[in-house]
């Protein structure tokens, strides 16, 4: 069982990490933000440290591991299922937009995890990596993106068709 302070600790850990995620998101005029990312890390927190505080598991190692594994696979498979439901395909453009914030709900919901098993070292390293991913990897990903466009029209023009393929 977690004290009170752990607790609380834990779940606005969570909320903050979703929050910090959720900012890039925003910035970027993204479909989602800071209150959708803290809440999707706020909600897996919550559920992990639900696991943690149940007296009838709390005692028993091997419930308590069982039970530790289905709430994660459980939970990162809904969220994927959130995330994909973000995710909208454009062959017009050869593309596949917001595919980045769908991954984004995905790591948030593994942040959530992390803090709700107070996993800090794990949270601190994840969102350093995210937020590099997110943030100084932008630029870079924008020139590809545009390269990549580049690319496609000069083959198209070379073919004479108008399928991006």
């Amino acid at each position: 069982m977690l004290e009170a302070g752990d607790t609380v600790l834990r779940l606005g850990a969570a909320a903050l990490a979703g929050g910090i995620l959720g900012l890039d998101r925003e910035l970027e005029a993204k479909p989602i933000g800071i209150r959708t990312l803290a809440l999707v890390s706020l909600g897996a927190a919550t559920v992990c440290v639900m696991v943690l505080n149940n007296p009838a598991i709390a005692g028993d190692t091997a419930a308590l591991s069982r039970v530790m594994q289905g709430t994660v696979h459980g939970l990162m498979t809904g969220i994927g299922f959130l995330g994909a439901g973000l995710v909208l395909q454009v062959p017009s453009e050869g593309r596949v937009r917001f595919l980045t914030s769908a991954a984004t709900i995905w790591v948030t919901a593994a942040l959530g995890i992390a803090c709700g098993f107070g996993e800090w070292l794990v949270v601190i390293t994840a969102m350093i990596l995210a937020l590099v991913s997110l943030v100084v990897l932008h630029p870079f990903d924008d020139w590809l993106q545009a390269r990549k466009k580049m690319l496609l029209k000069r083959k198209r023009d070379q073919t004479g068709s108008s399928d991006p393929q």
